[in-house]
């Protein structure tokens, strides 16, 4: 055994077991006498999710503060504004788990935000593909609108495939994920299972048949916004699924931060349109609830996965 293989084994002896755990390039005891490294986010990943939290800040921004002016400043015109901030909402609350995975140290960690960037991505591409003609790429808009509109075409082109390739280059980074330390209530996945079957159900059925499952919705959505309410539903349903899978709440801490922002953000919206909202109708009662469960899923996620005294 060489001094290097030496002094990594004597540091690992020494640090604690919640150090052992969460320090990438660390190691953790795989058998007697048998070290294996955590394995890291790597660099490539790291500045993808963090160019991803730009992107959606600034498509938050379009939608959630400038609503009324989607005609100018987005890529598509969205005359209910009531939707418009729903996709803002969305947006921004993506901010969060983008942004909070990149941020993290082991892929473990950061692992939640993956799978659901990529299939909304890639769900949002096939929609705008298929309502082409709605978006602003005609000669009767001004010329900062089509810049608008074709760097949105161009980010939903990009990033899957990037992805992809960065995916496959993290999936070959050497090392481990660090043994499960912070479990949820039954309750919760209990929950998170039931919003994964709902949100990917409804999802699914927003893009396949927009304009029949449109009508279970409690504002009115055109065939392109509700594809488009659609791809954001499903990804957050993959999410929901893949919590079930990670169980643990310190791996979800971007997902939780997500989900209370993402509520809270719908809340708003639906203060500042509360006329365009069927607040007596059962979709809208459904979607109420579904808000709260959010909330609380949330809550209680982030809550358990916070770092304590003496567990880093």
């Amino acid at each position: 055994m060489d001094s290097k293989t030496t002094t990594v084994d004597s540091n690992a002896r020494r640090a604690g077991p919640d150090q052992r755990r969460e320090a990438p390039g660390t190691v953790t005891q795989a058998g007697p006498g048998e070290a294996v490294g955590l394995k890291p986010l790597i660099p490539g990943m790291r500045r993808l999710l963090l160019t991803a939290a730009v992107l959606v800040l600034l498509a938050g921004i379009q939608l959630f503060a400038f609503t009324g002016r989607t005609g100018t400043f987005f890529a598509w015109t969205i005359a209910n504004p009531l939707s418009a901030t729903f996709l803002g909402a969305a947006y921004w609350a993506a901010v969060a788990l983008e942004g909070l995975a990149g941020r993290q140290r082991l892929w473990a960690n950061a692992r939640i935000a993956v799978p659901a960037v990529f299939v909304f991505t890639v769900l949002t591409l096939a929609t705008t593909l298929m309502h082409l003609g709605q978006f602003h790429l005609g000669s009767q808009f001004g010329a900062g609108t089509q810049i608008v509109t074709v760097a949105w075409i161009a980010i939903y082109v990009l990033v899957p495939l990037l992805m992809v390739i960065i995916w496959a280059v993290q999936a070959r980074a050497h090392g481990v994920d660090p043994p499960r330390s912070a479990g949820l209530p039954g309750w919760i996945y209990a929950v998170l299972g039931g919003q994964a079957v709902v949100l990917l159900s409804f999802g699914v059925a927003l893009i396949a048949v927009p304009g029949q499952a449109a009508r279970l919705w409690p504002w009115t959505l055109t065939p392109l916004l509700a594809q488009a309410v659609g791809a954001w539903l499903v990804s957050l349903g993959v999410a929901a699924g893949q919590a079930l899978l990670e169980r643990d709440a310190r791996r979800l801490r971007p997902a939780a931060v997500g989900y209370v922002l993402l509520a809270v953000l719908l809340a708003i919206a639906l203060a500042r349109y509360p006329h365009l909202f069927a607040w007596h109708s059962a979709a809208g009662i459904v979607y109420l609830i579904f808000l709260a469960s959010m909330l609380l899923t949330g809550a209680v996620g982030l809550a358990r996965g916070l770092p304590r005294p003496g567990r880093r």
